[in-house]
């Protein structure tokens, strides 16, 4: 079985926003044009195609990222009939609120383009921020769609020179608007100088027509910025330009397509998806401009069994490597993994080899996904995204390859949860369920987290902020048939130290026969950032928040003791040192000790090292950490005093106020413990029109007054 498109015409992209910029709308319209569905779902009709979760469509909002495929033929071509002219689309609609950020994550790490939705009245905002910087560090090349030009007071400049001033300086404009707010028509292209205008049954006629007389001007000067900023990335063509010679339209395309594809140029583009206006061209763009899978470098990863690099392209006759990036519960087929394939091909029915688990696997179906909506497929070949059935044992960042070339790519990573919940099932009968309901969410989610309190036995969830987890509550009670009580939110505190300071943990232990002897000395300070370029000592273990070293001379602690002294200082660190919070950022050094023939255990070196470190870390200046959430809260001027006065008196430092729109925003940082049911004190002193984002930001020192009050809370 042969592949149906050659992977030159194969696109994966994402579609990215802040929460109610027009990205679940603008998918609407992909969908539409592309002839995937004949009739337009709306978010606030609540039937729209990539938020098919009940709770998407009550809340208007997009949870969980959906994968679509669908094909477009761009709108120059006039055969639509023609199958070589069709490119494939694979498309991932993203989540825009904060709260479901690793769904943007995970899909930055698997898609090779972006299109950038962004709200033609606020410009960039918050979570533009927040997911654009996902997309530098993924290094994905993206497109930028300034949306919702028909609403009031939106404005195209201003919105533009937004992405300038607060993503980068490497956007340039490709459109200019036909008219804004009330009298928006059409854009007019630049490169083209044609003027679009979209007629027909939902804009579906897209009809090219001359400049309007009084844009001309405008147009001409805007064209000459964009070939300048064009020719700058090929040398030929600057020195041809600078000659007097502008290159041809296609020798244009083809520069600014490798500029784009470099992340040297982010085009922008204009309209209004819910108007129907500008999205067809948009997806133009992304055929010339977006790469295929044979546009990027090959993936690189390491062979497990040697540790030595690897790299495999995008070709079908490279062994079969992929990526699971996503697990769903799908209540009629069961679990779902979301796979991207790098390189090779796979057929249903065969066994795949999971190089991270190195267990083995059939896989038993592939469906391709329309969002809800299943097509089952034979095989699946490189640069396609699409989800195997049944699979048991892979989980998010799993790598998939064949058994006689093992290879594990890079994993996803996601930030840690900064909100907790107790929970607990509300009958005997729910109890089994929830387990599994727990289960089940925390493997989809690789931000969500359950653990259990040892001092309480109570069942704690953790997540990114009180939506994620008052969805997931409600997703259990919907999909698993659970109920459950829920507790107050609790903030997930961390502690760590400040100094440094040396301690020894003796124990010994005589009882008849065999006793039990441990002996470490160990230094600890805080943990320092490595150095750009500084490789990892061979005698230290490093993670994010954790440093072991072992400067052991001449064998006063037997090498065979030393991890257990490691496991015993981790063991220490999750039972915290003031207020029972896990323990982060601190370097120890074991460096002296001494052991008995006979007496001597891991389990007695584990003890020692548990005691030397609570011993160490009372000493060493300990204090609580507390998460610091980014606040951006929009309300109308009148409510400024008031939203001031009520973030300082939250412990919040204000950065700064700008106009947005008619609006003024307050940006701020403010300690996440004094936020809880903020957004309902903000409706209530805004008449309801106050708005408000939050992410978390980092994690800073307690006051000593506000710790007190914690730690003895926890007593």
């Amino acid at each position: 079985m042969n592949r149906d498109y050659p992977l030159e015409k194969v696109r994966n992209f994402g579609i990215i926003a802040h929460i109610d910029a027009g990205k679940t709308t603008t998918s609407e319209r992909v969908l539409f044009y592309t002839g995937s569905q004949h009739k337009i779902g709306e978010v606030h009709e609540g039937d729209t195609t990539t938020d098919w979760m009940e709770q998407e469509r009550e809340r208007g909002i997009t949870i969980t990222a959906a994968a679509i495929t669908c094909f477009w033929v761009p709108t120059r071509e006039k055969d639509k009939a023609d199958i070589t002219k069709k490119f494939r689309f694979n498309i991932i609609d993203t989540p825009g609120h904060i709260d479901f950020t690793a769904e943007v994550k995970r899909s930055m790490r698997v898609l090779d383009g972006a299109v950038v939705v962004f709200d033609g009245v606020a410009g960039v905002e918050p979570q533009s921020e927040t997911n654009w910087r996902y997309a530098d560090e993924a290094n994905v090349p993206r497109l930028c769609f300034i949306n919702k030009l028909d609403r009031t007071g939106a404005s195209f400049e201003r919105s533009y020179a937004s992405i300038l001033d607060r993503l980068s300086k490497k956007a340039v404009r490709m459109q200019i608007p036909i008219g804004e707010e009330g009298n928006h028509e059409g854009v007019i292209d630049l490169l083209a100088m044609k003027a679009y205008r979209f007629e027909g049954d939902m804009g579906k006629t897209v009809v090219e027509g001359e400049i309007p007389e009084d844009l001309l001007e405008e147009a001409k000067k805007y064209r000459h910025e964009l070939i300048e900023r064009i020719v700058e990335h090929d040398d030929a063509a600057m020195h041809a330009y600078l000659e007097g010679k502008e290159p041809a339209l296609d020798e244009l395309k083809n520069i600014l397509r490798k500029a784009v594809i470099n992340n040297a140029v982010f085009p922008v583009f204009t309209g209004s998806a819910l108007k129907n206006k500008g999205v067809q061209l948009v997806l133009d763009a992304v055929v010339d401009y977006l790469p295929s899978p044979l546009d990027l470098p090959p993936v690189k990863g390491i062979n497990p069994k040697t540790g030595e690099e690897l790299v495999r392209y995008a070709s079908d006759d490279e062994p079969f490597t992929a990526l699971a990036f996503k697990l769903q519960a799908d209540p009629f087929v069961g679990q779902l993994t979301f796979f991207r394939v790098y390189a090779g091909t796979v057929e249903a029915g065969s066994y795949i080899y999971n190089a991270t688990t190195g267990t083995k696997e059939r896989l038993g179906r592939i469906v391709r996904l329309q969002a809800d909506k299943r097509e089952e497929v034979k095989k699946v070949f490189s640069g396609e995204i699409a989800a195997a059935v049944g699979l048991k044992d892979t989980k998010t960042s799993h790598t998939l390859c064949v058994e006689d070339a093992p290879i594990i790519l890079e994993s996803i990573k996601f930030p840690e949860p900064v909100v907790s919940l107790r929970i607990e099932p509300k009958t005997k009968a729910d109890q089994e369920k929830m387990g599994m309901a727990l289960k089940k969410l925390s493997d989809e989610d690789p931000t969500f987290r359950v653990s259990t309190d040892d001092e309480t036995l109570e069942t704690i969830i953790s997540g990114m902020g009180e939506l994620h987890l008052e969805i997931l509550v409600d997703r259990m009670k919907r999909e698993f048939s659970v109920e459950a009580n829920v507790g107050k939110p609790q903030v997930a505190y961390r502690e760590t130290i400040l100094g440094t300071s040396e301690a020894e943990g003796k124990y010994i232990k005589q009882t008849g026969g065999r006793g039990q002897y441990g002996h470490v000395r160990i230094r600890m300070k805080k943990m320092e950032p490595l150095e750009e370029g500084k490789k990892i000592a061979k005698n230290t273990t490093r993670e994010d928040h954790f440093e072991f070293v072992n400067s052991i001379k001449g064998g006063v602690v037997p090498q065979e003791y030393i991890p257990a002294v490691e496991k015993g200082v981790r063991e220490a660190m999750g039972r915290g040192i003031l207020a029972g919070f896990p323990v982060v950022d601190v370097s120890v050094d074991l460096y002296d000790g001494s052991y008995h023939d006979v007496d001597s255990s891991e389990i007695a070196f584990k003890i020692a090292a548990s005691m030397a470190f609570q011993d160490a870390a009372n000493r060493a200046k300990p204090v609580l950490l507390e998460p610091i959430m980014k606040i951006e809260v929009v309300v109308p001027e009148q409510f400024m005093g008031d939203i001031t006065g009520s973030l300082s008196g939250k412990r919040g430092a204000i950065e700064s106020m700008e106009d947005r729109g008619q609006n003024k925003a307050i940006s701020a940082k403010v300690p996440l413990s004094e936020m809880f049911g903020y957004t309902t004190q903000l409706r209530s002193m805004t008449e309801g029109r106050g708005s408000m984002t939050m992410e978390f930001d980092h994690y800073d020192v307690v006051p000593q007054n506000v710790a007190a009050d914690i730690i003895a809370s926890r007593k």
